[in-house]
């Protein structure tokens, strides 16, 4: 076979596989998305219905790419605001609770809580800092629930802080806004969707078990999310924004899911 032949065989396979998926994304939007998806489109699927091989990296992360990107359109799509996820009695507290980051526990940042202050900006009414004492002042409430990491483990926390559909309406934020972006004092970033903010359970996080919350579980202020996975909930945040531009984040710029439900 000549090469002509080889590389026209190769362009025709990334063309049907760019078809498959282009009606993939169509057909999610489509009054029929929840038969479609019980079909299952898997990587294995697709891989046989457009012949792409496995060892073309190349072609692996293109596909793969769309498939992430297709899944949290999926996973957008079938997230209710109005599920809670569960809860527990404070015996079922997870002791020592987990220390979980991208260096090690001798590594963590340490803020000056007295000369902390949160900015905000982008699509907002209030751009504006606020101090760790002005957090404090909201309305807080807890809540008991599970965090789930993406490396398997689990463990359940009481956490307390101010509920983030509460700020967000003090702030004025645009609820028409697609995204809600986090930097933190680790370096750490990511983004979230605005349906997922405005969950009655996200927590812009103050304390953990009653007391303040310590250094390694993300101080002066985390967000807490148990619709969402361990890498969604950003710790020692300095800084969010609301935007309609996609943010990324720290894990999702190296392939995970961006949605990152749980």
């Amino acid at each position: 076979m000549t090469e002509a032949v080889r590389d026209g065989g190769t362009a025709s396979i990334v063309a049907d596989r760019d078809h498959v998926l282009r009606e993939a994304l169509r057909r999610v939007d489509a009054p029929t998305r929840r038969l479609f998806l019980q079909r299952g489109l898997t990587l294995g699927g697709l891989s046989l219905l457009t012949g792409c091989a496995l060892d073309d990296s190349e072609a692996v992360n293109k596909i793969l790419t769309k498939i992430s990107f297709f899944n949290d359109r999926v996973q957008g799509a079938l997230f209710n605001a109005g599920d809670l996820a569960p809860t527990y009695p404070a015996s079922m507290i997870t002791r020592p609770f987990p220390f979980n980051a991208y260096y090690g526990i001798d590594e963590v940042r340490h803020v000056d809580g007295d000369g902390y202050r949160l900015e905000v900006s982008g699509l907002v009414r209030e751009k504006k800092t606020w101090s760790l004492a002005e957090l404090n002042a909201l309305p807080q409430t807890e809540q008991i629930t599970r965090h789930i990491c993406v490396e398997g483990w689990s463990a359940i926390g009481r956490w307390g802080g101010v509920r983030f559909s509460d700020f967000l309406d003090r702030i004025g934020a645009d609820r028409t806004a697609k995204y809600i972006g986090f930097k933190c004092a680790d370096d750490y970033y990511t983004s979230i969707d605005l349906p997922t903010a405005l969950h009655p359970q996200t927590l812009l996080t103050l304390s953990w078990d009653g007391r303040t919350l310590p250094p390694e579980y993300g101080f002066p202020m985390k967000l807490r999310m148990p619709t969402k996975l361990g890498y969604k909930n950003p710790k020692h945040i300095v800084s969010m924004f609301v935007t309609n531009a996609y943010p990324g984040g720290y894990w999702e710029d190296q392939g995970y899911n961006w949605f990152g439900g749980s």
